[in-house]
């Protein structure tokens, strides 16, 4: 076929690449003096793989939400506290209620960090809406 200096492109077929021939480059001076030279494809010899790396994003922290103990709620309450906010049956809610009684705080659940600061507030709103002094935080667990 042509070699790459031989292929230029005839005014009457301007736009037309001629099969064997590279498309041309605008202002680049061509071996035989023209303004204009073929298109050079890189070389795919030298070309390297990149290997494909998965982005591993961390677990989001979690946070306890505690049940704090006071003098004045009553364990009953406190028992229909941990079964309407925290899904427990009547014995796990009483082992908690007891576990508050005697130490001073018990452990309702573990959640990531949204979760747990709306269940403190859903807990604390419904403590004072009856009168009761009930106190839930969260810490990291």
């Amino acid at each position: 076929m042509n070699d790459e200096g031989s292929c230029r492109q005839n005014s009457a077929y301007e736009g037309v690449v001629l099969s064997g021939c590279l498309p041309l480059q605008a202002g680049r001076t061509g071996p035989d003096g023209d303004r204009d030279e073929p298109l050079r494809l890189p070389d795919r010899s030298s070309t390297a793989l990149l290997e494909r790396q998965e982005a591993r994003t961390k677990p989001p922290p979690l946070y306890q939400v505690l049940l704090l103990n006071d003098d004045f709620t009553p364990m009953e309450f406190v028992v229909v506290v941990l079964q309407k906010f925290f899904m427990m049956d009547l014995e796990k809610a009483t082992q908690v209620m007891l576990r508050v009684h005697r130490e001073g705080r018990g452990v309702c659940g573990v959640y990531t960090r949204d979760i747990a600061a709306t269940k403190v507030e859903l807990v604390s709103s419904f403590a004072r809406m009856h009168q009761h002094p009930l106190q839930c935080v969260m810490e990291e667990a």
